[in-house]
């Protein structure tokens, strides 16, 4: 029977509750709501409220910062339009931030562009990262108890030095067009922060589509096909798709908890695998359990799609 929304993890609970919580989750859709995090309400407050600041600016002092002038790092922001799913539009303006870092040749390294206001931004983007870095370890190590391979495994071999991306975006009404269309995510983990405006929806297994809407005080979960490939597709990066058809201006805020960028992803240890070629059931056709490499090569295929103008110029 298809689920009328994906299920409620709660961290505060035992820890043998929340690894079967999330195993079972992570079997049947793919996605999950976390609450008992911890995280400050406080804290995502100002996140809403100086993102709102910001892409309430005019086109022209966004333009800044736009991620032209960020180079290799890939960091700044973009306008409406300016993002691509499967070569079509999103419906959408976005910033991208990483972990701030020196300069560097390397591709999606670097320091983020900080627009001069709202002047909070740099801090509380500071602060969520810090905090979403935090919740990712917290998760793995549920995720290693999942999988029984232990709460160590994942930071021992794949995120001791996690590549962590984050994304605040803004999206416009436009109920005839997709905010973002369906895809699937790339790493380990998303934690995505909504606010009050629904709009996500998620693909089950069976093939029906199934809302996401917002839960006061949760963040959605969900796994990204290095997962699904480390697992031997025990547990599926889902499909996904946004509509905002709220009639009013929505914000979401995905942090993207992934391996980090020179890790060779290879399968979890477990007692069962069960390998197998996904290309015929996944949204893009493309198995992710027949790609070799590390995980930033796996990244940089990606990301060079979604901007294909920037790609070229800038890797």
């Amino acid at each position: 029977m298809t689920p009328e929304r994906p299920p409620v993890v709660d961290l505060s609970g035992g820890a043998g509750a929340v690894a079967a919580e999330i195993d079972r989750a992570c079997r049947e859709v793919g996605f999950f709501y976390v609450v008992g995090h911890g995280v400050d309400p406080a804290l995502q407050a100002s996140l809403d409220r100086t993102a709102r600041e910001f892409f309430a600016l005019p086109e022209e002092e966004k333009a800044a910062v736009a991620m032209a002038r960020g180079g290799r790092a890939w960091r700044g922001w973009f306008p409406v339009g300016g993002e691509l799913t499967s070569g079509v539009p999103d419906a959408k303006e976005g910033l991208y931030f990483g972990a701030e870092e020196p300069p560097s040749d390397v591709p999606l390294h670097g320091p983020n562009l900080w627009p001069d206001r709202p002047a909070a931004l740099r801090e509380v983007v500071t602060a969520w990262m810090e905090a979403m870095t935090g919740l990712g370890h917290e998760l793995c190590r549920g995720l290693g108890a999942a999988l029984g391979v232990g709460e160590r495994w994942f930071d021992e071999h794949l995120t001791a030095s996690p590549t962590v991306l984050f994304r605040i975006f803004h999206y416009p009404p436009a109920p005839e067009a997709w905010g973002v269309g369906e895809h699937t995510d790339y790493g380990l983990l998303t934690l995505l922060l909504q606010d009050e405006h629904g709009g996500l929806q998620v693909r089950t297994p069976g093939g029906d589509w199934i809302d996401a809407p917002p839960i006061e005080g949760s963040f959605v979960c969900n796994i990204g096909d290095m997962l699904d490939r480390m697992t031997g597709g025990r547990w599926r990066s889902t499909a996904h798709r946004v509509r905002n058809v709220s009639g009013a201006d929505r914000l979401s805020f995905p942090f993207f908890f992934d391996p980090a960028w020179d890790a060779a992803v290879q399968p979890v240890p477990l007692p069962d695998p069960a390998p197998d070629d996904d290309a015929g059931r996944r949204w893009d056709g493309s198995s992710v359990h027949a790609w070799e490499g590390t995980y930033g090569d796996y990244l940089l295929s990606k990301v060079s799609k979604v901007f294909p103008d920037l790609g070229r110029e800038v890797l």
